[in-house]
C-alpha cells in the first residue's frame, strides 16, 4: 500500500491539490461503500439493475472504496501497511479457533 500511498500523494503535490478534510472523505467512503452494496445485491440479491443504470462491477468499486482509504490515510498521516499489519495480528490472534467448531461439523 506504501507504494500506491506515495504515488497518490505524488499526484496531488504535483497538482498543488489539497486533500478533502476527514469527514468529507468519510461521506465519500460511505457513498462509495453504497456503491459496492449496489453492485452486490444486483449480483446476488433480489435486486435486479435497471435497465437505465449504469453498469458497475466489483473490482471498479473496490477500487474506489481503496482509493478514497488512501486519501483518509494519506491526509492523517497513516501507513496502510502498518494499519493492515495491526489489524490482521489481532485477529489472528483473537479469532484463531473461531471456526473450530464449523470444521468439526463439515
Amino acid at each position: 500500500m506504501k507504494k500506491y500511498q506515495k504515488e497518490l500523494d505524488k499526484w496531488f503535490t504535483k497538482n498543488k491539490w489539497p486533500y478533502w478534510p476527514p469527514l468529507v472523505i468519510l461521506a465519500r467512503l460511505f457513498e462509495e461503500g453504497g456503491e459496492l452494496a449496489r453492485v452486490v445485491n444486483h449480483l446476488y440479491g433480489k435486486k435486479p439493475k435497471k435497465k437505465t443504470e449504469m453498469e458497475q462491477n466489483l473490482e471498479e468499486e473496490v477500487g474506489d472504496i481503496l482509493y478514497t482509504l488512501i486519501c483518509f490515510a494519506n491526509s492523517n498521516n497513516i501507513d496502510l501497511d502498518k494499519a493492515i499489519e495491526k489489524t490482521f495480528k489481532k485477529i489472528m490472534k483473537r479469532d484463531k479457533h473461531r471456526f473450530d467448531e464449523q470444521k468439526l461439523k463439515s
